[in-house]
């Protein structure tokens, strides 16, 4: 895939391609590939959230990441349907498969 195409397809900045001079980046995948052995943030469905550290991945997004901190959200409305609550849930995993067709995002590492 031409560098133009991510470029302008995927509204990638000019500072995530040269970043990622050291290893190309052809195509969406790449940029999870240089995310290997780093903390990665995931969203998935069902309103829970993942932080851990990228171990494996597949085309599919299948992933196992290492010590992770899940996060689960949930909303209830009060009896008389006046107020929301929301309330998060974390738990703490040393290792963690992910299934792909779960994921809505995943979001690498700041590179400063």
């Amino acid at each position: 895939v031409p560098q133009h195409f991510l470029q302008k397809n995927l509204k990638m900045g000019d500072n995530v391609v040269a970043e990622a001079a050291g290893g190309s980046v052809e195509e969406p995948l790449d940029l999870i590939r240089l995310s290997l052995d780093e903390v990665i943030y995931v969203k998935l469905r069902g309103d829970r959230e993942l932080r851990g550290k990228l171990h494996a991945y597949d085309q599919h997004l299948n992933m196992v990441l290492g010590d992770v901190e899940e996060t689960i959200t949930t909303r209830e409305v009060d009896e008389e349907g006046n107020d929301e609550l929301v309330k998060r849930t974390k738990r703490n995993v040393e290792m963690l498969f992910v299934r792909g067709d779960g994921v809505i995002l995943v979001s690498p590492p700041m590179r400063i």
